[in-house]
């Protein structure tokens, strides 16, 4: 018996793969070809094309458009009204499908409310982007990203809490809220879980 919830003004194409448990709310397009997880959330106004892969327990929120050659791994968060993009340079009419860019979200990476992923970034494991903040480039995993254009702030842990640490040179910290260890080295943060 499946369990996937799709309100009635919601548009899902033949074809289209969605897991169990996962809900499809008001006024949703997910395209045909798109493969999406179990326990997944797309909130209203969303979009799905076709060339998309969605993990396990992914969180879409109001207005997100998830265009062709965009994958989020599981425990995604994109925010109300952020956005995605997958051609770099634009022009109405110039053909440019087959100039895609691909992007990756990373697991456990949470995407804030307004934010823009240009085209051809990875964002990193449990990275936090901060709302508004617009990535042109690959994000560390664990970096906490802000500003236009984004640059790194700070870490933080898989927990959503920010860590105490540099953001160079090498150190350790704790989350405050689940007593797992952090360090720092080379560059990278290594989550050593309780």
């Amino acid at each position: 018996m499946t369990t996937i919830s799709i309100h009635p003004t919601a548009i899902v194409d033949e074809g289209a793969q969605i897991g169990e448990r996962s809900r499809v709310w008001h006024w949703v397009h997910v395209c045909g070809q798109a493969r999406i997880g179990s326990g997944c959330s797309l909130g209203q106004n969303v979009f799905v094309g076709n060339d998309v892969v969605i993990g396990d327990n992914v969180k879409i929120q109001n207005n997100v458009s998830v265009y062709d050659a965009v994958t989020l791994e599981d425990d995604v968060f994109c925010g109300p009204s952020m956005v995605f993009t997958n051609v770099y340079n634009p022009r109405s009419a110039v053909e440019r499908k087959n100039e895609y860019r691909r992007t990756l979200v990373r697991k456990g990476a949470t995407l804030g409310a307004n934010c823009t992923i240009v085209c051809g970034s990875t964002v990193g494991e449990y990275a936090f982007v901060a709302a508004g903040a617009v990535i042109n480039k690959d994000v560390p995993a664990y970096a906490l990203m802000a500003g236009v254009p984004a640059r790194q702030i700070g870490w933080m842990s898989r927990h959503g809490e920010r860590l105490a640490l540099p953001l160079t040179g090498d150190a350790e910290t704790i989350c405050p809220e689940t007593g797992a260890t952090y360090k720092l080295q080379n560059g990278e943060v290594i989550c050593q879980p309780q």
